[in-house]
């Protein structure tokens, strides 16, 4: 059975690991204890948006991203092609935010 809360949880850690930050980092800049925010990152707890958005906002990550990620994954597991459909000059790199483009609303 395919968990959302399993594949957004995998996608923060990468996130975090990839910045090199501790958990003690996100959850102080999150404003979560560290412990809730283990449990999120293993899964075991489902965030609600309200914290899921502070944590992206504290790894400075869009909370869009982490969706697409968790849902490309999801994909994946259900034996899914995910199709590239972002234009080039739209995608971002990585986790990072193009600064030549504004947000929307």
């Amino acid at each position: 059975m395919v968990v959302l809360r399993h594949h957004i949880g995998d996608v923060l850690r990468d996130a975090r690991q990839r910045q090199g930050r501790t958990l003690r980092e996100v959850s102080s800049a999150a404003r979560v204890s560290l412990g809730y925010l283990s449990e999120v990152e293993r899964g075991q707890k489902e965030a609600s948006s309200e914290l899921l958005w502070s944590i992206c906002d504290a790894l400075d990550v869009p909370m869009s991203l982490v969706l697409r990620e968790a849902a490309d994954r999801i994909a994946v597991a259900e034996g899914l092609l995910i199709p590239d459909t972002v234009p080039a000059d739209l995608a971002f790199d990585g986790w990072g935010r193009r600064p030549e483009l504004a947000p929307v609303g």
